[in-house]
């Protein structure tokens, strides 16, 4: 079968940069999709994106559908034929929904019960036929935002200027709204001019010459290798950030990196403020030395090529005096606010109207702090430091800066705090507690730091859980799940040695106090433990954890999720040992029959009618002082499993559903005692050894 190349390309007025990637995405699969689903065979695809157009290039489409050749099986030949062999209502129909005839029934024999069958053959549709249906693929795309124009109805991302489609040299025939498709596209809009396209293999040479580099990867490194040649001319440093190379990449369609000048008496105002308002306001790249100063300089890349870059250059250094200008102007005037006015504003910001202001946010989080500070047994000088962190943490909330920069807070309430004279410890603190502020990010680096993010991270979690707003899907307005991701990365990182539980409880108890607990407290509880245990599976399916050890260990209590990411390790590796599958068994049975002891039975070691019952009585309580005793969950781990020889002992030689009820009640008190001493480790039942 011949093939020819398909290319449909959307032109558009600029899109926003951070829908073009996506977009495009969505736009490929779905026409691979669609063309899988018509049963047209195609090879390679390749998607082209700038800021005004969405295209994507399949190469050798089939001429035509697959042909279909199938057999369809029929009702039974009882119910398709009459006692004298005619044809029955459901035969005709059956042959009729074939598009076949009664004339073309076979009868084929399926264990014992021969069925009605028909072959069919279906010839595949001209390719070219089908492709105006992508017409709804383009009017089907999802984006964050809509906008109508004109006098037409369809909502779309931007304004559709032009439409490209062709399917080797023939134009693809479909219109949307006013614009109809055609073999012309558009080159750069002030460098280039419209175009025809013959074919669409020639679509990113052709588009090369008006300017466009369709091509989104070559334009990215096209701006890599150019900042590299800039660093290396100008003995640069100039830190890529990758989410501003995105960006950029996606504001441009013909690459052109420069650079320009800032006054070096801006360099006097916090390197991140000017880095922040270089990145955020402007879209600029930093400069620094090679010992990690900042230099005044900046890097921005224009949509174009390399005339008069000069001046392009003096009109970027304008608008960045002003920028810098005002975060010169917010610094200093920062500094003339004190931190108790500061505090005393935050009483009239309404953090959320259900659970209050930023105040008394603050409050709570203070008194979380020194109760979390009680639990892990810090000294008094590290308490004080955390009391006072967490009393300050939100002060520069109200500050200029913030206020202008919201990614600023935290490194602002530091700068500020250590000008106000406050411990360098406390000054960090304030920085630190919105760690990890990121899937990427570490863990706050002190223990004050520590304390205070924790404490914040589950007020925040606990008090929208409190009033019912719970995430969904991808519902998480408030990010609440990386808020909760923040809380098991510290409890991880710091190994702390504290239960979730406790967190919970206490992050809970001062919700009630407080009068922002709204809904049942225990089914507040379920809902906080079940919302932690799903971000501590996602930890551990990271980890590559199978889902039976995940579920094993998540079966109840989380406890201390340093100690359980430990065991999930220790599992994991010892799933692929000889014996394991034994082991587990063993393990497993005790657990599996414990679950029918539905009594309060208390065990009585003096009832053992045998020996094995008090062999595996007396091997239990050893084991369970060394397992106290070890911190090792490795250890603790080999001391499980080294009960499997007591416990098939037991159970080769002793009825545990004895029809004496005082001998079984026993018998299934010992098998309770022991399964939660196992089911303290992971329930073990719920692995898969294979």
């Amino acid at each position: 079968m011949s093939k020819r190349d398909l290319l449909i390309e959307i032109g558009l007025e600029e899109m926003p940069a951070r829908v073009i990637s996506s977009s495009i995405e969505q736009f490929s699969a779905k026409l691979e999709r669609w063309l899988s689903e018509k049963a047209v065979a195609f090879g390679d695809v390749k998607v082209f994106s700038t800021p005004r157009r969405l295209a994507v290039l399949v190469k050798d489409v089939a001429e035509a559908q697959e042909d279909i050749h199938e057999e369809a099986k029929g009702p039974a030949r009882k119910i398709a034929q009459d006692e004298s062999g005619g044809w029955t209502k459901a035969a005709l129909g059956f042959a009729r929904g074939q598009g076949v005839s009664v004339e073309d029934i076979y009868f084929k024999e399926i264990n014992g019960v021969e069925y009605v069958h028909v072959n069919k053959f279906i010839e595949g549709k001209p390719t070219f036929d089908l492709l105006p249906e992508v017409k709804e693929i383009i009017i089907g795309l999802t984006f964050p935002k809509n906008m109508r124009w004109g006098n037409e109805d369809l909502r779309y991302i931007r304004p559709i200027k032009w439409i490209a489609a062709l399917f080797g040299t023939e134009v693809i025939d479909f219109r949307i709204t006013h614009v109809a498709a055609g073999r012309s596209t558009v080159g750069h809009r002030f460098l280039g001019e419209s175009v025809t396209i013959d074919t669409p293999e020639d679509y990113e040479h052709i588009l090369k010459q008006q300017f466009v580099i369709a091509d989104s990867e070559e334009r990215k490194n096209m701006i890599r290798s150019q900042i590299a040649n800039l660093e290396s001319g100008q003995n640069w440093v100039i830190p890529i950030d990758e989410d501003l190379l995105e960006e950029v990449n996606n504001l441009v369609e013909y690459p052109t990196v420069l650079f320009g000048r800032f006054e070096e008496e801006f360099l006097e105002v916090p390197q991140e403020v000017l880095i922040t308002s270089m990145k955020e306001h402007q879209r600029y790249f930093p400069v620094k030395n090679s010992q990690g100063e900042l230099l005044p300089f900046f890097v921005t890349v224009r949509n174009g090529d390399e005339r008069n870059l000069d001046i392009v250059a003096k009109g970027n250094e304008k608008v960045l005096r002003a920028r810098l200008s005002d975060a010169a102007f917010f610094y200093k005037e920062d500094q003339k606010l004190e931190i108790d006015s500061a505090l005393k504003k935050l009483e009239t910001i309404v953090y959320h109207e259900e659970i209050g202001t930023l105040a008394e946010k603050t409050e709570r989080v203070h008194r979380l702090t020194g109760l979390l500070a009680d639990k892990l047994d810090l000294n008094e000088r590290e308490k004080e430091l955390a009391s006072r962190a967490a009393q300050i943490a939100k002060f520069d909330l109200v500050s200029h800066m913030v206020y202008e920069f919201p990614e600023l807070q935290g490194y602002m309430g530091e700068k500020y705090a250590l000008l106000k004279g406050e411990p360098k410890e406390v000054a960090a603190a304030i920085n630190d507690h919105y760690m990890p502020r990121h899937a990427d990010d570490q863990a706050p680096p002190s223990i004050t730091g520590a304390v205070l993010s924790v404490a914040e991270k589950i007020d925040t979690v606990a008090s929208f859980f409190a009033i019912g707003i719970i995430p969904t899907g991808s519902q998480d307005p408030y990010a609440l799940r990386r808020q909760a991701s923040g809380i098991v990365q510290v409890l991880l990182e710091k190994e702390w040695p504290i239960s979730l539980e406790d967190i919970v409880s206490i992050a809970l108890d001062q919700m009630s106090e407080a009068g922002v607990l709204k809904r049942d407290r225990q089914e507040v509880e379920n809902d906080l433990l079940v919302f932690l245990k799903a971000r501590i599976k996602h930890l551990l399916n990271e980890r590559q954890v199978s889902y039976d050890v995940i579920d094993a260990l998540l079966d109840s209590k989380i406890g201390n999720v340093s100690r359980l990411v430990e065991r999930a390790g220790v599992l994991q590796h010892a799933k692929n040992r000889t014996g394991f599958k034994e082991e587990m068994e063993a393990l497993s049975r005790v657990m599996n029959i414990a679950a029918k002891n539905e009594g309060n039975a208390v065990l009585n070691s003096v009832l053992f009618k045998t020996e094995y019952e008090a062999n595996l009585y007396n091997k239990y309580k050893e084991l369970y002082e060394q397992y106290v005793d070890t911190e090792s969950e490795t250890e603790r781990f080999e001391l499980l499993v080294s009960l499997k020889q007591d416990i098939e002992l037991f159970f080769d030689h002793t009825m545990v559903m004895a029809e004496d009820m005082e001998l079984r009640n026993n018998r299934l008190a010992l098998m309770k005692e022991i399964s939660d001493f196992i089911s303290s480790y992971a329930a073990v039942n719920k692995i898969i050894a294979v």
